[in-house]
């Protein structure tokens, strides 16, 4: 069992991601769900992650809101991709479970500070709310296995021609965390962009025939629109979905040491990631790490095989 806490900003791929999570857990400990604003303003964000556990059959998860906005830079969000609520294409009711009390900022510090086994962060959207723990006690590291965080480019950005959204959006909270001496993991647009949607799969989906595919198929198929046109690639790229499975089929990823920094100075290439992996820049003691290649049908196959675990629960349920 992997002790995990996912921080995100759902959002199509990071509900997709949530219910990844949440269908293996014989293999991740699911700790709880911290939200930020990212993709949709932070009281959808909320919102939207309970839903996601309602639609699991997991409100016991518990879910805590975070940082509204960056560190320095004025909130952004990606409407015009996800929707205004962040989960454009799904239809799902107001959700029934309690937003836990307190700042996801302080639970993690919390837990960071007193946990048992070092935990394993899979975050899938600005990392604010843990350069703000950081900041807060910077001793919380001990309390940390890895950041997994999909974010960042080899190559160009998706918000700008330079930079991917999570780290557009904060990029001096990228700069803090990278400045820590954490065990981190990138995954980056050169990436996720391998694994997307085709009509296919899409069908393939929808035959599953449950709640939780019909919600999904409807989410993607919104957003598949937006990539296509946008990037110029077959279908929806799955982006957050790539920290979950390379937390549950690690073998579906390859990695290099790299040196990562971020431009944080305000221009036309705020929020760029630099990555290099020369063994010039590469040196011994260096903590981070890059996603160099990925099996984008073997990826797709599993989130299809993750998803599928609700059709199971459902005939379950209903005694079949």
């Amino acid at each position: 069992m992997i002790p995990v806490i996912l921080d995100c900003d759902p959002g199509g791929d990071d509900a997709v991601a949530i219910l990844m999570a949440l269908s293996a857990p014989k293999k991740i400990d699911l700790k709880a769900i911290t939200t930020i604003s990212g993709n949709a303003s932070l009281e959808w964000i909320h919102t939207n992650a309970r839903k996601i556990c309602e639609l699991a059959g997991r409100a016991d998860v518990p879910v805590y809101a975070g940082c509204s906005n960056a560190l320095l830079r004025p909130a952004a969000n990606a409407s015009f991709c996800h929707g205004n609520d962040g989960l454009a294409g799904a239809d799902l009711p107001a959700p029934t479970m309690p937003l836990q009390k307190g700042h996801a900022v302080d639970f993690l510090i919390e837990n960071l500070l007193n946990a048992k086994d070092p935990i394993t962060l899979a975050m899938t959207a600005p990392l604010t709310n843990l350069a703000v723990a950081l900041m807060k006690r910077p001793e919380i590291v001990k309390g940390i296995k890895e950041v997994v965080w999909m974010g960042g480019s080899m190559g160009t950005g998706n918000i700008t021609p330079a930079a991917e959204f999570n780290s557009f959006v904060d990029p001096h909270a990228l700069q803090i965390v990278l400045s820590r001496n954490i065990p981190f993991k990138l995954i980056g647009l050169h990436i996720t962009h391998q694994v997307t949607t085709s009509d296919a799969w899409m069908e393939r989906l929808r035959a599953q025939g449950t709640e939780v595919s019909k919600q999904v198929a409807g989410i993607l198929a919104v957003e598949a629109v937006s990539d296509q046109t946008r990037y110029a690639i077959p279908g929806r790229a799955i982006h957050d979905a790539c920290v979950i499975a390379s937390l549950l089929k690690p073998e579906l990823f390859t990695w290099k040491k790299a040196a990562i920094s971020v431009d944080t100075m305000e221009g036309p290439h705020v929020g760029a990631t630099i990555i290099s992996t020369y063994p010039a820049h590469v040196k011994e003691d260096t903590h981070t790490s890059c996603a160099m290649g990925v099996d984008g049908d073997g990826t797709m196959e599993f989130i299809l095989e993750c998803l599928g675990t609700y059709a199971s629960h459902q005939k379950e349920a209903s005694g079949f």
